[in-house]
């Protein structure tokens, strides 16, 4: 027996062994079991995987922490908007059709955030359908509430620059706005199709909202998100509002700079909470090898998500708190059920009289 004979089968076992390790570095997505083996071997040659074990602790303790505090603040408000709505029966106008169809699709938002709590701190134990369904809700509460925000502000255009168009079709304004939030609706759970049918359970035991199947699908879908659900509405929100101060700059009311303070504010909180979120989401639709600024991209999409999802707790005291006739419903009804005294609604109700210019039937939104 030669020196080959015996040689031959250890250098075979040991190069075969060589293959394995580097197929599976090069191959696996999930750097953990890339980096599980690097003790075995010490190539030149090796590529080594960018780490992100630092960027997964600091999401298991801030997301959690800022879905726990946007879920309590979007449960409360947006429960109060709904139940003063139905408790005075106050759908009088398009605005108001809308701001409680608004005030759903934040409840609803706000009720899968426990879920997305849990996916973040541990792997995914529900199963496929819940994971969907998380999914789900979020596309399309996401997409409805744009929506309705820019139907909110074509509503306010017409009721303030087409006074006179606006006041003619008063009577059926009530059907315009149901058919108007209808067809919202719809075209947020079309638009929100893909993701729907694409989410699932990932090979690392995670819910996303793309697997690794579909890795191009969903830059598409980051794409045409930014678009529908950003770029559209910050356009025609825009012209709506530029056209609304211009309005309001030329009228002769003492109140008219509360009402210009009440369309900054909606405007400021409407580019703050989702501005960002969508420059990040640009961002990481380019592929990138730099492992810094992969992992600074990831710090910035944590932040700025949960910048963004404030919005489903900021919406009720922005759009429906903000009116002094939604205020005053508001404070009637914790007196009926026996949270304050009559002598408070007394107060608050007086302490501000509504001006004949702003407060009326379709100025729900920028009431001082």
């Amino acid at each position: 027996m030669n020196s080959f004979t015996v040689l031959g089968p250890v250098l075979l076992m040991w190069s075969c062994r060589v293959k394995a390790n580097v197929t599976r570095m090069t191959t696996e997505g999930d750097y953990e079991d890339s980096t599980s083996d690097a003790s075995t071997f010490d190539y030149g040659t090796a590529v080594s995987m960018c780490e992100k074990a630092a960027n997964r602790n600091f999401r298991s303790w801030f997301l959690p922490t800022v879905y726990s505090i946007i879920c309590f603040l979007a449960l409360l408000g947006n429960f109060l908007v709904i139940l003063t709505y139905l408790y005075f029966k106050r759908l009088k106008t398009m605005t108001d059709i809308f701001l409680l169809n608004l005030a759903v699709a934040d409840l609803l938002f706000a009720l899968s955030l426990p879920f997305w709590a849990a996916s973040v701190m541990t792997t995914w134990p529900l199963g496929q359908f819940p994971c969907k369904s998380m999914h789900a809700i979020y596309k399309i509460s996401f997409f409805s509430g744009m929506f309705l925000l820019t139907c909110i502000s074509v509503d306010r255009y017409y009721s303030i620059t087409k006074a006179v168009s606006a006041h003619r079709c008063r009577s059926s304004a009530i059907q315009y706005g149901r058919v108007s939030s209808m067809i919202t609706w719809v075209m947020a759970v079309v638009f929100s199709l893909p993701e729907i049918i694409y989410s699932g359970i990932n090979n690392n035991n995670t819910c996303v909202a793309f697997t690794h199947a579909h890795e191009d699908l969903r830059v598409s879908m980051l794409v045409s998100q930014m678009i529908l659900g950003f770029v559209l509405p910050a356009l025609v929100m825009g012209f709506c509002y530029s056209c609304i101060i211009k309005t309001l700059v030329q009228a002769r009311n003492f109140e008219k700079n509360k009402a210009l303070k009440v369309i900054f504010a909606v405007v400021s909180v409407f580019l703050v909470s989702q501005l960002p979120y969508n420059v990040v989401m640009g961002l990481s639709t380019k592929n990138t090898t730099h492992c810094d600024y992969e992992n600074l991209l990831l710090y910035a999409m944590d932040v700025t998500r949960g910048i963004a999802f404030l919005r489903c707790c900021v919406n009720p005291f922005l759009y429906a708190f903000i009116g002094v006739k939604f205020r005053n419903d508001l404070l009637k009804l914790l007196k009926d059920l026996g949270c304050i005294s009559q002598r408070h609604v007394i107060y608050a109700c007086g302490k501000r009289k509504s001006s004949a210019g702003f407060e009326t039937e379709t100025t729900t939104s920028f009431s001082p």
